[in-house]
């Protein structure tokens, strides 16, 4: 590389938002002799199993790898996620008879089980524990974010050195490529900033010259259910927002009862001890006042797509949007692996509509949906809002999903009092704007490619279900069934032949009855080895 010549920006192309599946293939006993002889059981010289586990990133097969894991593994898996507070149904440790077949057997069952509850949980999901347990290529054991982002941080005090870090925020959130700092100004010592440092990612189509503008917009947005911004730019490997610190923290924050403090995320929002969903005119005003953030972004030309409690701040009673600089990062949504499979919901502002559909779940039920789609709600959820959440969660509705301005006008939200300023402000520059709307349509296009994928690989599986389906089964073998009784007999069968030529006096019985001519040689017997590799 020339010595001036300019580094070009480095974006994670990997999706972390991407679903881990697994499935354990076999069990294997290992010479323990032959493994690492650091493990107790390894020096001892003793047998233990290895379970062969098949791991795929996505809908395709060609994305799978496998891995290797002892028992052992997977109990240190379960504590490290036992912080969130859920029961995973780790199978039972058993010291003695653990090498007998049916054990190992019940015992790969029972592990699958476990691993199942783990890649269907959303935040367990996306958690970097299960990641570095099923990926470690992708995400080694050495992999330190937080590390990588101080280091960035302080390069960026170098040329900006009004302020100074308190201390490290550590798994406050559940991107792992995003992480935050609690700083300070040195001219006001005893005011709290929050600094989040975020990797490009896969989405990253935005040339530097013209994101640190965009960049530098965010401080001179100026709503009232926009969170404010302190300072925002980007640097040569991803980019960087200073926000003041809240403390009572977001929206997910007051319905799980906790804080934005040191705790890691899992166990604050996994499992919490308790629940505060938002009465029926909480969820009112807050929805409302979501909406009319949304509907100035959309208005304006920034696209969003980041819409979960999370990246709601609730101060008293008013509703601000968090983390308005990711989708120019290039951040793929909280909610990706649910809108691949929705074919339909395809533009930024339809992932808006049904992301604010999941809020709105949130808000009134305290927990998350863990479904692409509403199957059913509880008997007692108002008829208001039920029919609010079916227009938009269902599978009818997610194919042909409602705009911001007629949720706007839906009667959950139309009578709710907002008061706005005369004019919110947020100037865009056209070349600007130019480079946000191809930004946003090369997100639309890895979005619709990915639903391609999964769509395809969906009707190729329910393609071979229904091929072996008892239903299908019994329709080939009455098929079968139907073409032997339509040849000929026997009968039929020893009279053609009796007309047919003699072979050195004697009737061949091994011509082919459809031969009209002098019957063929017997083919030699097939080697006894041929056979075999046949069969």
């Amino acid at each position: 590389m020339a010595l001036f010549e300019k580094k070009k920006a480095q974006k994670v192309t990997l999706d972390d938002t991407s679903r881990l599946s697994c499935t354990i293939e076999a069990a294997q006993n290992v010479q323990g002799h032959t493994v690492n002889v650091v493990r107790v059981l390894d020096f001892l010289g003793l047998d233990h199993q290895d379970y062969v586990i098949r791991v795929q990133r996505g809908p395709l097969a060609e994305n799978s790898w496998q891995i290797n894991r002892r028992y052992s593994d997977f109990a240190a898996l379960n504590t490290a996620l036992q912080m969130g507070g859920l029961d995973l149904n780790l199978p039972p440790k058993k010291i003695f008879g653990n090498m007998e077949r049916e054990f190992i057997a019940e015992r790969q069952q029972g592990l699958q089980v476990f691993l199942n509850n783990i890649t269907s949980h959303q935040l367990l999901s996306l958690s970097l524990i299960v990641r570095k347990f099923l990926d470690p290529t992708n995400y080694p054991e050495s992999m330190n974010t937080q590390e990588a982002a101080l280091q960035h941080v302080s390069m960026f005090f170098r040329s900006e050195p009004h302020w100074e870090v308190i201390e490290p925020l550590r798994d406050v959130g559940w991107r792992f490529r995003k992480t935050y700092f609690l700083i300070k100004p040195k001219d006001q010592p005893k005011e709290k900033l929050v600094l989040s440092w975020t990797d490009f990612g896969p989405d990253k189509t935005i040339d530097d010259k013209d994101l640190v503008p965009i960049m530098k917009l965010l401080p001179t947005i100026q709503h009232p259910f926009v969170y404010p911004v302190v300072f925002a730019t980007s640097m040569e490997n991803g980019g960087l927002a200073i926000r003041s610190f809240y403390q009572p923290g977001t929206l997910r924050d007051a319905i799980c009862k906790t804080k934005p403090n040191k705790v890691h995320f899992l166990k604050k929002y996994c499992k919490p001890k308790m629940y505060a969903p938002l009465p029926l005119p909480a969820i009112r005003t807050c929805g409302r006042q979501v909406l009319e953030a949304l509907k100035f972004l959309h208005d304006k030309g920034w696209f969003y797509g980041q819409l979960h409690a999370g990246n709601v701040m609730l101060e008293e009673n008013c509703c601000r949007l968090l983390d308005l600089e990711n989708s120019v990062l290039g951040l793929p949504p909280y909610y990706r692996y649910f809108l691949t499979q929705l074919r339909k919901v395809q533009t930024m502002e339809q992932v808006d509509v049904y992301s604010f559909g999941h809020l709105v779940y949130e808000m009134a039920f305290g927990d998350q949906l863990q479904t692409a789609t509403l199957e059913m709600l509880p008997l007692d959820c108002p008829a208001e809002l039920r029919t609010f959440l079916e227009s938009i969660l269902t599978v009818d509705a997610v194919k042909s999903l409602p705009s911001v301005s007629d949720l706007l006008a839906s009667p959950l939200f139309s009578n709710v009092p907002v008061v706005l300023p005369d004019k919110p402000q947020l100037k865009i520059p056209s070349k600007l704007k130019e480079a946000l709307k191809s930004a946003k349509e090369a997100t639309e296009k890895r979005l619709k490619l990915d639903q391609g994928v999964f769509n395809q690989v969906r009707r190729q599986s329910k393609a071979k279900a229904h091929h072996m389906s008892d239903e299908e089964k019994k329709k080939r073998k009455k098929s079968a069934r139907k073409r032997l009784s339509q040849q000929p007999t026997g009968q039929e069968e020893d009279h053609n032949t009796n007309h047919l030529p003699a072979t050195n006096g004697v009737g061949s019985s091994t011509t082919s009855p459809t031969s009209s001519g002098a019957p063929s040689p017997v083919p030699p017997p097939a080697p006894a080895a041929d056979h075999d590799q046949k069969a």
